[in-house]
């Protein structure tokens, strides 16, 4: 449970006819479709969640890679045409 890390949980059986703490921690999650993914933090209070219904679910751990600033405007490439009024 390493700080930033995700897990991509899916929806993969019904709901229908599950005990209701189950479709409870399955709802709790953000799913409510089948093949439904979400991204989920990677915390003990989601991993419980997962637990309680991991029948139904396909788990993945999520490939995070730290947020890359964006390249320099290319605005300052171009000159700036003037119009003769």
């Amino acid at each position: 449970m390493a700080d930033g890390s995700e897990l991509k949980v899916t929806l993969v059986r019904s709901l229908h006819g599950q005990l209701a703490n189950i479709a409870a921690s399955v709802r709790g999650l953000g799913l409510r479709k089948i093949h439904q993914s979400v991204m989920v933090a990677d915390t003990p209070q989601n991993r419980g969640m997962i637990q309680t219904a991991v029948h139904m679910l396909k788990v993945e751990r999520a490939k995070v890679t730290p947020f890359a600033p964006r390249a320099e405007s290319a605005a300052g490439d171009f000159q700036q045409l003037k119009k003769d009024v």
